[in-house]
């Protein structure tokens, strides 16, 4: 059990000298008298952890009956809202929050309080009720959306609205210039906002728009999308997801991607043909900054004053592509195993008990909703493309080459970006990146230098996709007047990469009926890495050109067995569908492997609810864990909160 932070600790001390009051659970619950009245006086609002909503007045009594600032501050669920962002880990943040700050600083306008809306309050509970189960804490009262909370009939607002707050306002270009001019600018997290949300609004047919969670600061990891029917998976289009800033003081992939998405608009607007090909044939998503409270520390300091390490990190301090699971050190051990499966690894439940990023923990649902086939994480330092794996297969050594099953495979994707970046294949030895030279300007990454935890190695060995890594270039925040030249040399290899998921195999695994089969594997005859079948039946197998074996199985019927032909060059995926006829009788028969059971059949893994599996439930009538954040409140201790 971790103890709680010493400032927290004093906090907690303060608090006990002024309990709030104890809910009655009766029928109207809450404290007694919650409602608060029509006319207030309103007064500044003066709580450190409510400083940033959107509004800067309050009244007395508050909506729990607080009578005063310090009434409220010494309040168990002033308490409760300060330390909740640690208890979840960031998950939900700054929302619960700003939820908890409208019912204990209301709103105060023209001398009268306005409350939250419900709906609000609804929709958030129905995202974060999760969080709270899985470290078995019970929903807190004052956040029960049927008594503090009212409808837009009675005047409500959203208290969440500073987080969408100018994230929406038209940002205008220059009346001189046309829809399809770009800004090779660096852009804040609020102008890169900004232009995405513009950029989805002008190919609304094609792209939108979403989060795939909050940083541990609280800004949204936005995605924006491109695809014929952008919010959907459509059958047999591939998936590509393309990431950057990673590490938040590598900023030229961040902007590549905003660049990018402004380039796919335009010349899909254009008639570009070859873009209208790849967008109607591809599911694209582009996450410009994996880590944006980090980008935020190098920013301030600028281009051409970064440090080589300063925002690198997230806001706690963990180095995201170190923070992964290391499920390579499991393959290897899993490969010494005749017969044992070395794909689709499980997470192992010790991961769960150290720290792990909001953002990593964004990238695994984000992979566990979407069935990505080929991704890149573009980063900063060098200039190379390096794929998995990055950790060495003899821990010990620093640079040991690692291939995967799939080496070909990664050594043509890497090739894809690298032979068509002009300062790659640039002859001398004495540019950036020159000690790559020899080697094609690609590299086996733990051949370069090994590392655990790394993303790449964790979407090859938990997923069917296939991740490199793409250094483009040795300084880590360029000049603004570098980033044109840099888009320059990047935008080939991005579309030429992209176009490489319909290199290989797709199809679908039907039974005799027509219906789809999901989770069923596919193998391929000596390559040692199955992939499996989408929820709608559907897969892609990425593979190099040759004659390919190609197997598709599934508990409960026989196998399928196929010959496969790939030719060097290919501009659309092969059809290869498989119906799978089931198994008469004796007993069925599975290919050995280490895991019990099937992709889809096998106990929920820890990564379904990473809180959980870190934080089981108490037994024997102990407190959880978290309730000695509590302790020092004696008898205003928030019993509330307990379950059991």
């Amino acid at each position: 059990m971790r103890p709680p932070p010493p400032l927290l600790l004093t906090m907690l001390v303060l608090a006990a000298a002024r309990p709030g009051c104890e809910p009655a659970w009766g029928p109207e619950g809450g404290c007694p008298g919650s409602a608060a009245a029509d006319s207030a006086t309103c007064v500044d609002l003066q709580l450190q952890s409510c400083s940033d909503v959107a509004y800067n007045r309050t009244a007395f009594p508050t909506l729990l009956q607080h009578r005063s600032r310090a009434a409220v501050e010494s309040s168990p669920e002033y308490v409760l809202l300060s330390v909740l962002h640690h208890l979840l880990e960031g998950q939900c943040n700054p929302d619960l929050r700003l939820l908890g700050c409208a019912v204990l600083a209301p709103r105060c306008e023209g001398g009268r309080v306005r409350r939250p809306c419900r709906h609000v309050c609804g929709a958030l509970r129905e995202a974060c009720q999760p969080a709270f189960d899985a470290i078995d804490m019970a929903w807190p009262y004052f956040l029960d959306c049927g008594r503090y909370f009212s409808g837009p009939e009675e005047d409500c607002y959203d208290p969440l609205e500073k987080l969408r707050g100018g994230l929406d306002i038209e940002e205008a270009l220059p009346s001189s210039h046309p829809h399809t001019f770009i800004q090779f600018t660096h852009h804040s997290y609020a102008q890169m906002v900004r232009v995405l949300k513009r950029t989805a609004a002008r190919c609304a047919h094609i792209s939108k728009t979403y989060s795939i969670g909050r940083s541990f600061d609280g800004r949204d990891l936005l995605v924006i999308e491109f695809s014929s029917r952008p919010g959907q998976h459509e059958l047999m289009e591939p998936e590509v997801k393309l990431i950057g800033n990673i590490h938040g003081n590598e900023v030229a992939g961040r902007e590549m991607l905003i660049y990018l998405a402004q380039y796919l608009c335009s010349e899909y607007l254009l008639g570009n043909p070859r873009i209208q090909r790849l967008l109607n044939t591809t599911r694209i998503h582009l996450l410009p900054s994996m880590n944006p409270d980090g980008y935020e520390v190098a920013a301030a300091e600028g281009a051409g004053y970064n440090g080589w390490t300063s925002g690198r990190q997230n806001a706690q301090n963990l180095d995201l592509n170190r923070n992964f699971p290391d499920l390579t050190s499991e393959y290897y051990r899993l490969a010494s195993v005749r017969g044992a499966r070395s794909d689709h690894i499980a997470i192992p439940q010790h991961y769960w008990w150290g720290k792990v990023a909001p953002e990593t923990k964004a990238i695994m649902k984000w992979m566990r909703t979407i069935p990505f086939v080929l991704s890149a994480s573009l980063h900063g330092g060098d200039l190379v493309v390096s794929y998995p794996f990055d950790f060495s297969k003899h821990p010990q050594e620093e640079k040991m080459f690692s291939p995967t099953p799939d080496e070909k495979m990664f050594k043509l994707l890497a090739r894809a970006y690298a032979d068509v970046h002009p300062m790659m294949m640039d002859r001398s030895e004495n540019r950036c990146g020159g000690n790559f030279l020899k080697r094609g300007s690609i590299i086996n990454g733990a051949d370069w230098y090994s590392f655990t935890g790394g993303m790449s190695d964790f979407n090859y060995l938990h997923s069917n996709c296939f991740e490199i890594t793409v250094e483009l270039g040795c300084v880590k925040f360029p000049p603004e007047e570098a980033l044109y030249t840099i888009w320059q040399h990047n935008k080939e290899p991005l579309l030429n990469f992209m176009e490489m998921v319909h290199r290989g195999i797709k199809g679908m695994v039907m039974d005799k009926f027509g219906k789809p089969v999901k989770n069923a594997r596919i193998l391929v005859k000596g390559i040692r890495h199955d992939i499996t079948t989408a929820p709608d039946g559907d897969y892609w197998r990425l593979l190099p050109p040759g004659a390919h074996i190609v197997i598709a199985q599934a508990p409960g019927y026989s196998k399928v067995i196929k010959k496969v032909i790939i030719p060097a060059r290919m501009k659309r995926a092969g059809r290869v569908d498989f119906i799978l006829q089931p198994l008469r009788t004796g007993p069925q028969k599975f290919l050995p492997g280490s895991r019990r059971g099937w992709p889809g059949e096998e106990p929920q893994e820890p990564d379904q609810d990473p809180l959980g599996a870190r934080r089981q439930p108490t037994t024997g009538g102990s407190k959880p864990w978290w309730w000695s954040y509590f302790t020092s409140l004696g008898q205003h201790q928030p019993r509330w909160l307990l379950k059991y």
